[in-house]
């Protein structure tokens, strides 16, 4: 679990910038502290995962994210993680279903 985690943590860390600035791209009317920490936090690890691991399908992050924020955030964290991460996936330039 960790051989695969560290990577993924390392990885967010590291472009954390950017992804801050697509996920204000993509939740419009919000700001970073204005989401709760876990939706935020979720959001910016699968995003890392759909930019920058052709490994995962961007499926599996969406439906990995959205299963995480329904059992440890709000009731309404699940639909607000999925539809960000959504608008993403349909401007990824590779299969949403498939590694690529």
């Amino acid at each position: 679990m960790r051989l695969f985690a560290d990577p993924l943590i390392r990885g967010t860390i590291e472009h954390r910038a950017e992804l801050d600035a697509r996920l204000l791209q993509y939740a419009k009317n919000w700001d970073l502290p204005r989401m709760a920490n876990v939706d935020r936090n979720i959001l910016r690890l699968a995003m890392y995962e759909m930019l920058y691991r052709e490994d995962i399908p961007p499926v599996v992050s969406i439906n990995e994210a959205v299963d995480i924020a329904k059992k440890y955030s709000t009731d309404d964290s699940g639909k607000f993680v999925n539809g960000i991460l959504d608008s993403l996936r349909k401007e990824l330039m590779r299969p949403a279903r498939l590694v690529t």
